[in-house]
């Protein structure tokens, strides 16, 4: 199918005029490069206000160093200005764990490095304070979801505040935006110009929503529900006191009815509003059918970009993850319960597809945050109305939840039936902890070996990729992560039916170093597993502290925010390196290394157990004779 340039949201005055438009409504400023797709939160935020009746036109990666004439260009809009940080937080998206340049910018055409600035959040809106000072500003996306209270940065290496406070903005919109977008537009539409006073009572009537205040003058006053945190300085003083917060934080994110949560900072109050209900699925359908061409914006054209390379082909089916791990920001952005679209609205975007130019018959994912949690929920949704617990199936699966796969079976088949596709991958990781899961209704168990067999026959594009994350039952334990018993469990199952069905398919496992709690005997084990199971791993990465996880709060204050206990981390690039070495046991540069190391922690055993004497004309280790 060909599309129009009207056929995109405007990006430049002439696609304003080709429009007939002489003034516009709202302005989104994007770090990202404009993508017309709903897995692009920028397009879906400008499609959701279009879709409500307003003139709305998206700015993509602006130069910010010059005489700001991008963000010149379009003008004053009526009601406000957008920011959009992009789809992944800036710093993670520049900087590797050991804080070096990635190999590319995964959203900006041809991957190159210097259309995004760092913290674009805070880049972007001092710009347009600077230049329409009287224009109300909101911010969207991940990176201001994940930095909306006190919160540690690892690339500053300290406690930072919440963003409102460096970037001058008029508040946030966390978490998924739709309902707050849609809110914004039905109470502001009908203003002539509107206002910063005007947009901010409108802003603090919204759930979802951090506004600042001048302290004393919360609305409606400290309330006897709200939750006060400690204040950001008292956070300086004492990193408990840090730890402490997100505990809170945490379990308001992940509970049907939250309570407001207050913060004070520089004589001033972060006001967080409750979010608002999970989306239904009429509700996420609209989002995903708006009228996206699902194609990179035309002024791209003959450049790759390949955040939208990946995806292309791929759909997503819910939204939401109970999972809990604790080093995942996604419970901070979209919450535990899980939103799934309806089997038409899935089928309708999969049918979009094949009408692409250059799909060939196979879809690269169908999935979400989790591939295996579609159609999800509570069996007694009165009893998930009461819990706080960020995680549905960590220690253990909740017996409340209904696991049933059934209904995600239904959308492979039906999927698969169409005659444009030859084949469905699942690309998204998948939960083996819930397919192994002893249900007491046996049709859900039948349902989780069902699912199995049709994921490992079907779905496999020659390497399944599963997360244990680690192998020490404490490191897993500190992750929210399943025993390491369970990953050999699933694995016995995948090469069972690779063996009966006389298939050549891997599974690729995923593995974490240097994550809190870890030391560098866990890594020895590890090594030493892995290496029983015939592994020489790949898919392995040094963990990376990012804002809004209890796995950074522990890592950046010693103290679990659960428990308050005394936590390790490895902290320091030599600390590190000697865990993540071990990841790398077969390589020839790494084994004096490992032999030296595991030799001074006093661990000559895993010497000989990773090294055995049979591989090697000695030992590395022999007992002493006896006297």
């Amino acid at each position: 199918m060909e599309y129009k340039l009207t056929d995109f949201l405007p990006t430049t005055k002439k696609e304003c005029e080709l429009r007939g438009w002489d003034t516009l409504d709202v302005i989104i400023f994007s770090a990202d490069a404009y993508v017309d797709h709903p897995s692009f939160g920028a397009a879906v935020i400008g499609r959701v206000l279009e879709n409500c009746g307003l003139r709305v036109a998206i700015v993509p990666q602006p130069n910010w160093q010059d005489d700001l004439r991008d963000f010149k260009k379009l003008g004053r809009p009526r009601l406000f200005f957008g920011v959009s940080p992009g789809c992944m937080d800036s710093m993670v998206n520049k900087y590797t764990a050991n804080r070096r340049l990635r190999s590319e910018d995964a959203y900006t055409p041809d991957g190159r490095h210097d259309k995004r600035p760092e913290y674009p959040t805070i880049v972007y809106t001092q710009a347009l304070k600077k230049l329409f000072p009287d224009v109300p500003v909101v911010l969207g996306g991940i990176e201001a979801s994940l930095r909306r209270l006190t919160h540690f940065d690892y690339w500053q290496n300290k406690l930072q505040k919440c963003i409102l406070c460096d970037s001058g903005a008029d508040g946030i919109t966390y978490g998924m935006g739709e309902k707050s977008t849609i809110y914004l537009a039905e109470q502001l539409k009908n203003e002539e110009q509107c206002t910063v006073a005007r947009f901010r009572e409108v802003l603090g009537s919204c759930p979802q929503t951090v506004l600042l205040y001048p302290k004393g003058q919360v609305p409606g006053g400290i309330k006897e529900d709200d939750i006060i945190l400690h204040s950001h300085e008292d956070c300086l003083e004492d990193k408990k006191k840090q730890s402490e917060n997100f505990r809170h934080i945490e379990e308001e994110s992940n509970k049907y009815h939250a309570q407001r949560i207050l913060q004070d900072v520089d004589n001033k109050t972060v006001v967080v509003n409750p979010p608002f209900p999970p989306l239904t699925t009429e509700e996420l359908d609209n989002s995903f059918d708006l009228p996206y061409t699902r194609l990179p914006h035309p002024k791209y054209k003959g450049k790759r970009i390949p955040a939208y390379e990946m995806i292309k082909h791929s759909v997503n089916i819910h939204r939401g993850c109970f999972g809990g791990c604790a080093f995942c920001t996604i419970s901070a952005h979209q919450g535990k319960f899980i939103v799934s679209r309806s089997k038409k609205s899935i089928l309708k975007e999969v049918k979009a597809i094949t009408q692409m130019e250059d799909f060939r018959g196979y879809l690269s994912d169908v999935g979400g945050p989790s591939a295996n949690m579609y159609g999800m929920h509570g069996k007694d949704l009165t009893i998930c109305a009461k819990c706080k617990k960020p995680s549905c199936i960590h220690p253990k699966v909740c017996p409340n939840l209904n696991g049933d796969h059934t209904a995600l079976l239904d959308i492979y088949h039906s999927i698969d039936k169409l005659p444009q596709i030859k084949k469905s991958f699942i690309g998204s990781g998948v939960r083996y902890d819930l397919l192994l899961n002893d249900y007491k209704d046996d049709k859900l168990n039948k349902a989780a070996q069902d699912y199995t067999r049709e994921l490992i026959v079907n779905h496999v594009s020659g390497r399944l990729k599963v997360a244990p994350e680690h192998t020490s039952d404490t490191v897993l334990n500190y992750m929210r992560k399943p025993s390491f018993r369970q990953f050999g469990e699933f694995k016995r199952i995948f090469d069972k039916i690779n063996h009966e069905q006389n298939l050549k398919q891997q599974i690729i496992p995923y593995f974490i170093s240097s994550h809190p709690g870890c030391t560098e005997e866990d890594m020895a084990e590890l090594a030493v597993l892995t290496k029983q199971m015939n592994f020489q791993l790949e898919q392995v990465q040094d963990f990376t502290p990012t804002p809004m996880t209890v796995s950074t709060e522990a890592w950046y204050s010693g103290y679990h925010p659960y428990t308050l206990e005394k936590i390790f981390s490895a902290k320091t690039p030599a600390e590190k390196l000697a865990q993540r070495m071990f990841f790398f046991w077969y390589k020839p540069e790494e084994k004096p290394k490992i032999i030296r190391e595991l030799k001074r922690i006093n661990r000559f055993d895993l010497v000989n157990r990773l090294y055995p004497p049979t591989e090697n004309k000695q030992p590395f280790f022999k007992k002493k004779p006896r006297r």
